[in-house]
């Protein structure tokens, strides 16, 4: 079942806000934007994490450091997950995060 455009940004509008204030509330020095439907997130060691919406395929992705991710929504579940790795958003976020700023954050909520 696909997702209707309206649901879509609001699961993505959703997903992004629930970033930013993971990233707010952990005390770490980063640098939120979201432009245009466009999160980026800029650690102090100057790697990024830059979500986007990809409308026309109803996908999230996400270029990290490690690599581009795409993700679709699964409605049973209510999680973002990987179409390659069949990773949930939030678990992935945890070990990109780690990677990249050496913080361990919890995203639970993803």
């Amino acid at each position: 079942m696909s997702l209707s455009e309206a649901r879509f940004h609001d699961l993505v509008d959703a997903t992004q806000q629930t970033v930013e204030d993971i990233f707010d509330d952990s005390g770490l020095d980063v640098d939120l934007e979201n432009s245009a439907g466009v999160l980026t997130v800029r650690f102090e060691n100057g790697s990024q994490l830059i979500f986007s919406r990809q409308e026309p395929i109803r996908q999230l992705w996400l270029a990290a450091r490690s690599g581009g991710f795409h993700f679709d929504y699964d409605e049973s579940s209510e999680r973002w997950i990987c179409d390659t790795s069949d990773e949930q958003l939030g678990e992935m976020l945890v070990r990109i995060t780690l990677e990249q700023c050496g913080a361990e954050l919890e995203f639970d909520e993803l």
